[in-house]
């Protein structure tokens, strides 16, 4: 694969990456999905085929409200195709416009208003039809105390419009998630809409740093077990789970009761996203897997994550992210300034002496692993100089020359690239092992 251009995703766009004339590439992409029907079809086929409950349309009978939640701008989910079939289904089965809100589950992000709002519902006619409203994790009046839960005594307030609702649908995207294991399902209940401080508990160091906290892992996962402890708190609650190929196309849905319909769709995508490489390298080459994951730096530590497993220990991790929005969060920012204050060891301390993490800091301890594994270098057009200064790693501004000096000072000319970043997990040992 010598003298090969390989296409990062970065922005809305791609990246051309130019390898050194000396480099031995091995590209790791997902295998091809089976080839699917439209994506409405694809949708048609989930509400067919329920898993661990009635139709949709049985599900309406004799409820007045329902509440779907969608995932906010980070997550590219193909809103366009289900609601507004599945608000018709709720309207022709007795639930009237009024009573559905399509609730954006922000968990502490920023909340998607206006232009980028209609963008991520991608249906004029659900704007104009229901209500749709951001959750804001900080106001305390807008949640529902449901107590602690039993096992690690996480305080749970969830907010009011979901767990008033009469019918309770979470909708998401299913891919793995550097601590959750995968993405989608009960994720999207909690943090999605869950109360700030319910949030900053299983976001802690106390789950944080237990290495069952870690992508495609569902078994002892803290956060997992959690999440699914907080869903049950709740009664009756189904989801729609999406699984997208690398042009964001719907190649996969399940629909049902939302713990076995997420684990439905888990066993599906983990033939394509647990890639075996049986080797690990020296130098890694990854993105943040473009728009809108790589918007800002604090989704970028996903990406820098995900590949670790076939990162050699003292190795140099590349990662492209074009980080157009900034940094991120203010919040995010002073956790960023204080790692580069204090350093990894003491940053880690201060963070285990707390019970409840402060807003986004976990995204700058989930940095401490790939900066524990080797050096880690950013390239990057979104971010000003006094910004990447925050980032606690170093800047390349030519992407060959700095694949080239990696192969140099390693003495190594093997180079693993990840077009899809987080996307993709790779994983060191051969099948079988």
């Amino acid at each position: 694969m010598n003298h090969e251009t390989v296409e990062l995703l970065y922005g809305r766009g791609t990246l051309a990456l130019n390898l050194p004339e000396d480099a031995q590439a091995t590209v790791i992409s997902k295998p091809p999905f089976p080839p699917a029907a439209s994506a409405a079809e694809v949708f048609e086929q989930a509400l067919a085929n329920p898993v661990d409950c009635e139709s949709l349309e049985k599900l309406c009978e004799g409820r007045s409200s329902a509440c779907i939640l969608i995932c906010d701008i980070t997550r590219p989910v193909p809103n366009h195709v289900f609601l507004q079939p599945m608000i018709r289904i709720m309207m022709d089965n007795g639930i009237a416009a009024e009573n559905i809100t399509v609730l954006v589950a922000t968990g502490l992000h920023r909340p998607n208003e206006g232009e980028e709002l209609a963008e991520l519902v991608g249906d004029p006619w659900v704007l104009e039809t229901v209500t749709v409203v951001n959750h804001f994790a900080q106001n305390d009046e807008d949640h529902v105390d449901l107590g602690k839960t039993k096992t690690r005594g996480t305080p749970v307030g969830i907010d009011r419009r979901f767990v008033e609702a009469d019918l309770k649908i979470a909708t998401g995207l299913v891919e793995p998630h550097f601590m959750a294991g995968y993405s989608g399902g009960r994720k999207v209940i909690a943090p999605g809409v869950a109360h700030h401080e319910t949030i900053r508990t299983f976001h802690s160091a106390r789950f944080m740093e237990d290495p069952a906290a870690t992508q495609c892992n569902l078994e002892h996962n803290p956060l997992h077990e959690e999440q699914l402890e907080i869903v049950r708190m709740l009664g009756d609650v189904y989801a729609v789970n999406t699984i997208i190929d690398e042009e964001r196309n719907l190649v996969h849905a399940t629909f049902g009761e939302v713990i076995a319909s997420h684990l439905q769709a888990v066993d599906f995508v983990r033939g394509f996203t647990e890639i075996s490489v049986g080797r690990k390298f020296h130098t890694v080459v990854t993105s943040s897997a473009g728009y809108p994951l790589d918007q800002t730096y604090y989704q970028t530590v996903k990406g820098m994550v995900t590949p670790l497993d076939i990162l050699e220990p003292g190795g140099t991790l590349i990662i492209a992210s074009e980080c157009a929005e900034g940094i991120g969060s203010q919040h995010y920012r002073e956790a960023q300034g204080r790692l580069v204050s204090l350093g990894p060891d003491a940053f880690l301390e201060t963070l285990l002496a707390k019970q409840l993490a402060d807003v986004d800091e976990w995204q700058t301890e989930m940095q401490l692993k790939p900066m524990r594994s080797g050096k880690v270098e950013l390239y990057t057009t979104g971010l000003s100089d006094e910004d990447h200064q925050l980032t606690g790693v170093e800047r390349v501004n030519d992407l060959t020359a700095a694949i080239a000096r990696s192969m140099a000072e390693h003495g190594d000319p093997a180079v693993a690239i990840i077009p899809e970043g987080p996307y993709v997990v790779p994983v060191s040992s051969s099948v079988g092992a």
